[in-house]
């Protein structure tokens, strides 16, 4: 199973979400976030929270299985991406397992 995080600009995400959902990618969370680095977008201003300059980034995490993972990616970038510099960058980690907590039940598909 891989676990994909991606960061993606506040004016693209619906676009992304719903490309992920009409292609079976229902289940993900989207979290608001400030991000740093070498990109300083138009408009970045000094965050309330925190002793730097940033720029809104929506958060986005989902689990899939290793081969639904390279789909997912190319989803996120089609959608994701602007001519403009700083559209973000996707995280993939290897998730050994997951368990459903009302269940027990493992989500990761038995190999066959």
């Amino acid at each position: 199973m891989k676990e994909i995080k991606a960061y993606v600009k506040p004016n693209r995400i619906q676009k992304v979400i719903e490309a992920l959902a009409d292609s079976g990618f229902q289940s993900m969370t989207l979290s608001q976030a400030e991000g740093t680095g070498a990109f300083k977008a138009k408009g970045a201003k000094p965050s309330l929270d925190f002793h730097v300059t940033d720029s809104p980034v929506v958060k986005l995490e989902l689990v899939c299985q290793n081969e639904e993972a390279q789909d997912a990616i190319d989803l996120i970038i089609a959608n994701g991406k602007t001519n403009e510099q700083g559209d973000g960058i996707i995280y993939v980690i290897d998730i050994e397992n997951a368990f459903q907590i009302k269940t027990g039940e493992s989500l990761k598909k038995q190999q066959r």
